[in-house]
């Protein structure tokens, strides 16, 4: 084998074991999370991210070809569409979850967001201060 092939071996490997290291978190996330949406997140992410890697990997092996392309385009297609289902299920459990404030805080309207949002911005910069002396 050449260098070239030696190099183009090396770093194909390098990506599937990345996305092998990415996917193998997912599955972390996906049974160690107890909440729903914690658990759609790392599962949509490890996707998104760990099949990318991977077709890359392939993508590298494959060469400058016609089943290279195929896999750029698979790529493309998971980057729009991971996503956006992803967000649509979420929508969904957020609608529809009768005990969501158990999980999460629930704000009625924007105007209490805003405050409490200010109030904490305020309570960091006197903390800041005092820590910080001029």
């Amino acid at each position: 084998m050449s260098a070239a092939e030696w190099i183009r071996f090396i770093l194909g490997s390098i990506f599937i074991i990345v996305g092998m290291v990415i996917f193998f978190t997912e599955l972390f996330g996906v049974f160690h999370f107890k909440y729903v949406l914690n658990r759609m997140h790392a599962a949509a992410m490890g996707d998104t991210l760990g099949i990318s890697a991977c077709l890359i990997g392939l993508m590298i092996f494959s060469g400058l070809n016609f089943t290279t392309l195929k896999m750029f385009l698979i790529i493309v297609f998971l980057w729009f569409a991971s996503p956006v289902s992803s967000h649509v299920l979420s929508r969904l459990e957020a609608a529809t979850n009768e005990h969501l404030a158990e999980h999460c805080e629930i704000y009625e309207d924007v105007e209490s967001l805003e405050q409490e949002l200010a109030a904490r911005r305020e309570a960091e910069n006197t903390n800041e201060k005092e820590a910080y002396p001029s």
